[in-house]
């Protein structure tokens, strides 16, 4: 497909990517919409007019951040709705409660390397439960409001927010929730961040039939909320150049859900606003994508044991 779009890169802002384009009428939902990346790429969204919902477990800090964003943007249609990945009666309160279409979804909220192994009451590991499986049950009860969403001229998206920390850790199909394992915050945070990437293989495998396609990246290395539970001492990135802003960070799912590129286009994972190829080893810098998280029997077997643990 032919574009002039400019090429983006690391550098490149949300404000960037969606600059000079006009998406009103479009809906679109951001879990942990309410600050951090997630409001940033809400709030260069609702600047090109789309309706946008804040889906958030923090129900007040939601209604402050949307109300800013409709301030900051003129978009009167920002909102913010309940929603705890973590407890499935939440989950499906909320799909019940949407109605109508629904163009994109973006799946950005995360826990983070929590300091000690806490289960849901189900007993799944928090990290599994929020980051892959509350978004995976979150997704298929949208997917009719995806499915009618897409039009001719425009295909309907999820987008995954994973990380480059997936290098750290395969799914351990045998042992999602280190019930043998001893309980490593980096490798349950991992963990999660691969089933991401696989969900969008598998989603875009089973869904593209629909017209909804779905894509993971990572953000890149940006100090949020979400780092809260990270020790002092931990290491930040050799070369302060790696470091990303907010308004960096957001890049990669705006330029998801706008770009004409990115048009029926699903299964890939982007960093630095460009699709990352397979590495053969893990590269020192991060870059690229380690081959069991694009791996079609892991997406596939992933898909089977969510819903399984799921009962869908």
């Amino acid at each position: 497909m032919k574009t002039n779009r400019p090429i983006f890169n690391f550098h490149t802002t949300a404000t960037q990517i969606v600059s000079g384009l006009n998406f009103s009428g479009k809906r679109m939902i951001i879990t942990g919409g309410a600050g951090g990346i997630g409001r940033e790429t809400a709030r260069a969204l609702a600047s090109i007019g789309i309706d946008i919902t804040l889906a958030v477990r923090d129900l007040k800090a939601g209604h402050r951040a949307a109300g800013e964003i409709s301030a900051e943007t003129g978009n009167p249609n920002v909102r913010a709705a309940f929603l705890d990945l973590a407890d499935r009666a939440s989950i499906t309160a909320f799909v019940n409660a949407w109605d109508g279409p629904l163009n994109a979804l973006i799946n950005n909220a995360a826990v983070m390397a929590l300091p000690e192994l806490t289960l849901t009451p189900e007993g799944l590991e928090m990290h599994f439960a929020v980051n892959h499986l509350g978004h995976f049950a979150l997704a298929k009860g949208l997917r009719p409001a995806l499915a009618a969403g897409t039009t001719e001229d425009y295909a309907s998206r999820i987008v995954s927010v994973s990380s480059s920390a997936h290098f750290s850790s395969p799914v351990i199909f045998d042992d999602l929730h280190f019930t043998y394992r001893h309980y490593q915050p980096w490798l349950a945070y991992a963990q999660s961040k691969t089933a991401n990437i696989l969900f969008a293989v598998e989603a875009t495998r089973r869904w593209a039939a629909d017209g909804i396609y779905a894509t993971s990246h990572t953000p890149g290395y940006i100090r949020t909320g979400l780092q809260r539970h990270l020790p002092p001492d931990f290491p930040e990135p050799r070369e302060p150049a790696r470091r990303k802003n907010v308004e960096q960070g957001a890049a990669n799912s705006c330029l998801m859900v706008t770009c004409p590129l990115a048009e029926k286009v699903g299964g890939i994972y982007v960093a630095d606003c460009l699709p990352q190829e397979v590495a053969k080893t893990r590269p020192a810098d991060l870059g690229g994508v380690a081959p069991y998280a694009l791996n079609a029997d892991n997406a596939k077997r992933l898909w089977e044991v969510s819903e399984g643990i799921l009962g869908t």
